[in-house]
């Protein structure tokens, strides 16, 4: 017994009898010939019949198999065929299916008939050679036109009863190409120009019927295109729908084969060997709608998307897709999804997933200026924090994907802001694209073009710093009459503050902002909130940010703890003056962050006492405080005298159980 049946004529018939074979369900498949029969693998409980059925024996199949369902999976011009198992599935009451092969739309410059019959007539009024793929069985149809034997031409399956049915019709062997598909465009132009054919007559037999090859090659060599139409207007399912209602029915466990594929730059020149494969061989393409785009010629089932939970979420619904590729955009390692899609999908299960390499934007840009890439540090700003200004401050060559067209200008304002000039930019737009634009210059320059949205930059910086700087002097920065943390004191106070490269920290009570510039070029990656209320201090502020080009301060201007509501959750906090407020602001803190790091600065006898009694009563663990008095040297005369400073209590304390 056969669970199903498969009339299997066709590349798609022989894709659903391949599935049933993979996931051992018990299946006849039904080929016409001993040839369609050795293209079928057998096993795993799946047997073929090599046997041409009318429409008795067909129900007496039935009745014996007793299946669950038939598949017709017969050629679109096979119109008697699946007239015959339509009417013997009705007869014995077994469900049908029809499978449907997309039909392809014709070229306009493709002469339309309905039938052979019409081709015939046609080639009868015009002379000249034709190339005929219609196959054997129409072939005798031909043989109409008086002069057939010299001017027609016949690809024809090449088996023995074939070729002899053909040459009782009266064409020779050198009239004859004994063929099976697939046929490439070059094969097809190749035997057009060979038998020096101005026609090739065909039917539309869709992709898999190589349609597109055919007319792709008829252009080339200039030969006319005769397109005989489908017999009938049916209606049906696709392949993968097909496949998904086996699924359904027999509860098949896929195991999907996933490919993450880095597509390069967006033209298909750019894609590997291995990428393109992979798209070749795939049931389903998934990607942003750019990605799509570029693969649209391999006339793949598509999803658009680029959020990783709506990609596994359509996957596991549609199970009737074995061979995924997911495109990325340039390569997988570089900014891309593909590490977010790993996450998501390597846990399901029947995932197989694996990664494929593309070429990179900063690869083809470095390649086209001659510059090693190895040299390059490497930031994203297409939807991404960044601090490009420190990025390029301390690297000789930055390269940078960039948002939208505005975003050049945007970032050229901003070097300039920060006394950048000297920087020399390179700016590629649309590369590998037949209008691809690569243009140089240094920021003011930048400022008045326009940039098309797909920009990347390389930045040159000759003047980049080499490290880091720590502890500067007390003189760089811009002081006026507002009061300052000392190089002495604020070196110890970071020491205890243990800051990150990517922490989120509160200065509160910014003063100069001595110490908020400081802990901006510690916490690079991160980001600096300067809270305060003097407007005088607020000034200093942002000549000292532009002064050291910390783009990560923000200077907030208002009183704490208001002015901390809305700010994002800080991993640290500096406190260099609460004007009375230390008790609510601490509370805040800890609501914000019950494990945040504090750090506080106190010189009045008062504020010691209120802060050891916060630390004291509030969740924080363990407070430490140091306290420090330092002395700097003054000239007196010939002679350097030692001044004192004033005592300061650096309470230290992080947030948790006690």
């Amino acid at each position: 017994m056969s669970e199903v049946i498969v009339f299997a004529g066709t590349t798609e018939g022989r894709r659903i009898c391949e599935f049933l074979r993979k996931y051992e369900i018990s299946a006849t498949a039904c080929t016409a010939t001993e040839y369609g029969k050795c293209r079928i693998e057998e096993g795993n409980q799946l047997h073929v019949l090599a046997k041409r059925l009318d429409e008795r024996q067909m129900e007496e199949l039935f009745c014996k198999e007793a299946p669950r369902l038939v598949i017709d999976a017969t050629h679109p011009y096979a119109d008697i065929v699946s007239r015959n198992i339509r009417s013997a599935c009705l007869q014995t009451g077994v469900e049908y299916f029809r499978l449907l092969r997309p039909a392809l739309d014709a070229d306009p410059s493709c002469i339309l008939v309905e039938s052979v019959e019409e081709a015939v007539s046609y080639l009868a009024e015009h002379p000249g050679k034709a190339l005929v793929t219609t196959g054997s069985k129409e072939l005798v149809k031909f043989t109409a036109l008086s002069d057939y034997k010299e001017r027609i031409y016949a690809r024809v399956l090449p088996t023995a009863s074939v070729m002899s049915a053909c040459q009782e019709l009266g064409f020779d062997a050198a009239h004859l190409i004994g063929m099976q598909g697939p046929f490439t465009v070059e094969l097809n132009a190749a035997m057009l120009e060979m038998t020096g054919a101005v026609y090739l007559v065909t039917k539309e037999s869709g992709k898999n019927g190589g349609f597109e090859e055919k007319i792709e090659a008829a252009k080339r060599t200039g030969a006319a295109i005769i397109v005989i139409g489908r017999p009938l207007k049916e209606t049906g399912l696709s392949e993968n729908e097909v496949k998904q209602e086996l699924v359904r029915r027999f509860e098949i466990p896929v195991k999907r084969e996933i490919t993450i594929a880095g597509i390069g730059m967006g033209e298909p020149s750019q894609m590997t060997l291995e990428v393109d494969q992979a798209c070749k061989e795939a049931d389903l393409l998934i990607g942003a709608r750019r990605m799509l785009n570029a693969a649209g010629f391999y006339h793949k089932a598509m999803f658009s998307a680029y959020q990783s939970s709506e990609i596994r979420d359509y996957i596991l619904q549609h199970p009737e897709y074995e061979k995924i590729v997911l495109l990325q955009s340039g390569d997988v390692g570089f900014y891309s999804g593909a590490k977010r899609l790993l996450e998501v999908l390597s846990g399901e299960e029947g995932m197989n997933v694996r990664l494929l390499p593309g070429i990179s934007s900063v690869v083809s840009l470095c390649a086209h200026l001659g510059i090693s890439w190895e040299e390059v540090r490497m930031i994203s700003l297409h939807g991404r924090e960044c601090n490009y200004i420190d990025e390029v401050k301390h690297h000789r060559l930055v390269f940078a994907l960039t948002g939208n067209e505005s975003g050049i200008r945007s970032i050229c304002k901003k070097f300039l802001l920060y006394g950048m000039e000297d920087l020399r930019i390179t700016v590629a737009a649309n590369l590998s694209y037949p209008d691809e634009c690569i243009v140089r210059g240094t920021p003011s320059e930048l400022l008045s073009m326009e940039f098309m949205p797909l920009s990347v930059m390389l930045i040159e910086n000759p003047h980049a710093e080499s490290g880091r700087k720590r502890g500067i002097p007390d003189e760089e920065f811009l002081r006026d009459k507002v009061p300052m943390t000392k190089r002495e004191v604020r070196n110890a106070s970071l020491s205890h503050l243990q800051l990150q490269p990517d922490s989120v920290v509160y200065d509160i009570g910014a003063g100069t902002g001595s110490v908020s510039v400081e802990m901006a070029l510690e916490a690079w990656q991160g980001k600096v909130y300067a809270v305060e209320r003097n407007a005088a201090a607020v000034e200093l502020l942002w000549k000292n940010k532009i002064r050291f080009a910390v783009d990560n301060l923000e200077i907030i201007e208002g009183t704490a703890p208001e002015a901390l509501d809305a700010l994002p959750v800080p991993t640290h906090a500096f406190i260099g003056g609460s004007k009375g407020n230390l008790r609510s602001i601490l509370e805040l803190l800890l609501a914000k962050n019950p494990r945040i790091r504090v750090v506080l600065n106190a010189i009045t006898l008062e504020t010691q006492a209120e802060a050891a009694a916060c630390f004291r009563e509030l969740t924080f663990c363990d407070p430490d405080v140091v306290c420090i008095q330092t002395a700097v040297s003054k000239r007196a005369g010939n002679s350097h005298l030692m001044m004192g400073q004033n005592p300061v209590y650096i309470f230290t304390a992080s947030g948790g159980e006690r």
